[in-house]
């Protein structure tokens, strides 16, 4: 199995990326995952949704079990999150993280989860930390460590 977190946007700015780094390495299979960042749309509204969605969705095959972020998803307890990774543990997951304006229908569709980290909507760069924090805490939750406290 393998994780993938595709998300749109410039790439992580100074202040992020060392603790998206310090998750992200700490992550063993089944759990280890990579990201990739692509552009955003140079386009705005419905036209940069509808590109950057047909660049996400050209990423991702028809065997992949995704997961999109989106704060109109469901609510996921952090070892809910756990269990679902380990019941896919066969399947490429692919996390997605849309751009300012979303993703289209079409996105929304090919998403076997809509996955709502808050009722609060966060700038892109703290999802991508907050994700990595959330793998890295489904996997210790996984090994049963101390890490997370019921």
């Amino acid at each position: 199995m393998k994780i993938t977190i595709l998300t749109i946007g410039k790439k992580n700015e100074p202040w992020i990326q060392p603790g998206v780094f310090r998750f992200l390495e700490r992550l063993r299979p089944p759990f280890a995952a990579e990201m990739i960042i692509l552009p955003h749309s140079s386009f705005e509204g419905d036209r940069a949704r509808q590109e950057e969605s047909e660049r996400l969705l050209s990423r991702i095959k028809d065997s992949d079990f995704t997961i999109l972020l989106d704060e109109r998803g469901k609510n996921l307890s952090s070892p809910e999150l756990s269990s679902l990774i380990l019941q896919n543990n066969t399947k490429h997951i692919v996390f997605i993280i849309g751009g300012a304006y979303g993703v289209t229908d079409e996105m929304r569709q090919r998403a076997n989860i809509i996955w709502s980290l808050s009722n609060l909507v966060f700038p892109h760069q703290l999802v991508r930390l907050i994700l990595a924090e959330q793998l890295y805490r489904a996997q210790e939750i996984a090994k049963g460590s101390r890490y997370h406290h019921q």
